[in-house]
């Protein structure tokens, strides 16, 4: 099946603790249906000293995020959209906002 959210993609969080924050897709793990936004679902995580390069401590960094808790941002109207799939004449299938119905780049 093909992807409905890539890398890169701008995305709004519709369920849980994070509802309403946006972001950007930093990774995608597909095999867990799950990806890790920018500024989302922020942990904390403690670190031990590893040699003299990297100290130890604090360290705060995003954890992955449930895709069904994603939805994308319509570039046009900068508002949350379902994604469909169209194929153009030239044969090419893209990704299209349910929304405004504009083709999403990427």
């Amino acid at each position: 099946m093909a992807a409905r959210l890539r890398k890169g993609d701008r995305v709004v969080v519709i369920s849980g603790a994070e509802k309403g924050k946006r972001g950007e897709i930093v990774r995608m793990l597909p095999k867990a249906d799950r990806a890790v936004v920018q500024g989302v679902n922020v942990a904390t995580k403690h670190t031990k000293a590893r040699g003299i390069g990297q100290p130890g401590g604090i360290v705060q960094q995003e954890a992955s995020i449930h895709l069904s808790n994603l939805m994308l941002v319509d570039p046009v109207s900068d508002k949350a959209t379902r994604v469909g799939f169209r194929v153009l004449d030239d044969g090419r299938k893209v990704r299209v906002a349910r929304a405004t119905g504009g083709v999403i780049e990427g």
